[in-house]
């Protein structure tokens, strides 16, 4: 009876597919998670001990809408030192309730009802669905192995019409781990400013790019600042996903209407966490960010661990650059990403998560994290392996 009651641009949202296999996994023994896209390190002490200090200094009040203004002059030289961007901390810079919030507000301050927002597929499963819960229409392009999943202009220039008013992005890329090469940046911006559309570009993983690669942020480009919105965070690089702090950087224009949401339904992000950013900002440029250089490096031999394990299983795999994630093809086997998943999951007791919760450009392969202790990847791909041999053999 209640269902009548309920919005049904809500209601035909699909749930997750990465939740439906957590789900499955909980009540499964011995389960190994190469599933959750979560740092598998501790928030640095220095960070936690901060918001202790904060909590301890009763600092538990409202703080302005934007943020403390000390957290974005931090975050103002962090990205002006690190990335080569410039923002006015005062009228630039809002502090969400992690990278989605920030993805969600940017697109509900910009769009309008039909509206259409070009993004890549595979892709984050967040941004088809905050796109329709603005009221607008995602419009996948999909991306190519043989490509290393990297979205060109050609492709996107195919997908615009008059109703065309975004590009949203995200290199180092979640599902794939790959990134965007400088020449492809360059020709989304010039297609871009040939179209009068803006970017959004989710730049979560900035910090995890390895084997001496770079990814250059989209609004560091000649001319883009103005038509860009950059989206980043803490979780990934600082591994703070669970204090929930992440930020939008955009032309003050567009700053100011994503604050107007911020404020009427968040009001500000918590004062705590805003502190422990804060130190994690202030302590990586004391110590020349140690602590994230010493993230990416365990990340990176993990990286190289697992596509060497996925390709000697027989499995072809681009090899990840960004990010903490590997993508292979699972085609070969005959299954799709959601039996293959299942019965990995029911038989070996593995979480991956299939392709196809990424969108259509997913299917075929699946989704394997290596933020995950480096012994429980070695027993994982000894369970992948022997269930890829039985199904040869089937």
């Amino acid at each position: 009876m209640s269902e009548r009651f309920v919005n049904p641009t809500i209601s035909n949202l699909p749930q997750s597919g990465i939740r439906k296999f957590f789900n499955i996994a909980q009540e499964i023994p011995n389960v190994i998670s190469l599933g959750i896209g979560e740092p598998d390190f501790v928030t640095p002490y220095p960070i936690r001990r901060h918001a202790i200090d904060s909590l301890l200094n009763g600092e538990t009040q409202y703080t302005e809408n934007a943020g403390l203004i000390r957290l974005r002059e931090e975050i103002v030289y962090y990205l002006k030192t690190r990335f080569s961007l410039e923002y006015n901390p005062k009228t630039e810079i809002v502090v969400t309730v992690g990278a989605s919030e920030a993805i969600d507000i940017v697109l509900r301050a910009t769009l309008s009802l039909g509206d259409e927002v070009i993004l890549q597929d595979p892709g984050y499963v967040s941004y088809a669905p905050c796109i329709i819960m603005a009221g607008a229409i995602p419009v996948p392009v999909k991306t190519r192995s043989e490509n290393e999943f990297q979205l060109t202009a050609a492709d996107i220039e195919e997908k615009i019409t008059d109703k065309t008013r975004a590009i949203l992005l995200s290199y180092p890329n979640n599902p794939t781990g790959s990134i965007l090469s400088l020449e492809c940046m360059q020709d989304i911006a010039n297609l871009a400013v040939k179209h009068d559309l803006f970017i959004i570009s989710d730049e979560i993983y900035n910090e995890l790019v390895y084997d001496g690669n770079t990814q250059p942020s989209f609004a560091s480009l000649n001319g883009m600042r103005d038509r860009c919105v950059t989206i980043n965070g803490f979780s990934k690089a600082f591994a703070m996903t669970g204090q929930r702090v992440g930020y939008l950087c955009a032309p003050e224009g567009i700053a100011k209407q994503a604050l107007k949401i911020h404020q009427y339904t968040v009001l500000c992000v918590c004062r705590t966490s805003q502190a422990a950013a804060i130190a994690a900002l202030k302590t990586g440029k004391e110590t020349d960010y140690k602590d994230v250089i010493m993230m990416r490096e365990s990340y990176d031999r993990r990286r190289r661990l697992m596509h060497s394990a996925l390709v000697n299983m027989g499995l072809s795999c681009v090899e990840p650059k960004g990010a903490f994630y590997a993508f292979p093809s699972i085609a070969s086997t005959g299954l799709s990403s959601d039996e293959f998943c299942e019965r990995l999951l029911k038989e070996e007791a593995v979480v991956c998560v299939p392709g196809s919760a990424f969108g259509e450009g997913g299917e075929g392969h699946i989704r394997c994290c290596y933020a995950t202790d480096i012994d429980k990847m070695k027993e994982a791909f000894l369970r992948m392996n022997r269930f890829i041999q039985r199904l040869k053999e089937e």
